[in-house]
């Protein structure tokens, strides 16, 4: 079973519509896991999939069917506020209600937002930062 950073990365990926990246060899590389770039080797405007904490995984009576309650926490990086804003707002509609998909052969029952895109803050080079978690259902 992947990280679910992992999995969700894939999902945003396959969105083409978000215009997101991952290869860690094509130059136009836009999205992260794990950790942020730093200015020096990324873009400015970037997206980022952390894992989180989430809620304990649940065993059932005939214990071949855990359920796992894990959560991730995307941040946006953008030069321009709103743009940002924009695209955290996108990512929330790709993922919100999600369910019963499959991704590197682990079902996942459902995503769900446990809010809406949030300011976090201004970073060092003045480049506004947005975040959002998400809770999920996975076996």
């Amino acid at each position: 079973m992947n990280a679910p950073s992992v999995d969700i990365k894939d999902m945003l990926v396959a969105k083409s519509s978000l215009g997101l990246v991952f290869d860690p060899k094509d130059s136009n590389r836009n999205l992260f896991i794990g950790r942020e770039p730093s200015t020096k080797v990324a873009p400015d405007d970037c997206v980022t999939v952390f894992d989180t904490p989430g809620g304990p995984p649940q065993l059932t009576l005939a214990g071949n069917e855990n359920y796992y309650y894990p959560s991730v926490q995307i941040r946006v990086r953008n030069n321009d506020y709103l743009t940002g804003w924009n695209l955290l707002y996108d990512i929330m509609v790709a993922l919100h209600g999600r369910a019963q998909e499959t991704w590197n052969g682990t079902l996942y029952s459902v995503i769900q937002a446990a809010g809406g895109p949030a300011f976090l803050d201004w970073d060092a080079n003045n480049r506004a930062r947005f975040i959002i978690n998400f809770n999920m259902q996975r076996r």
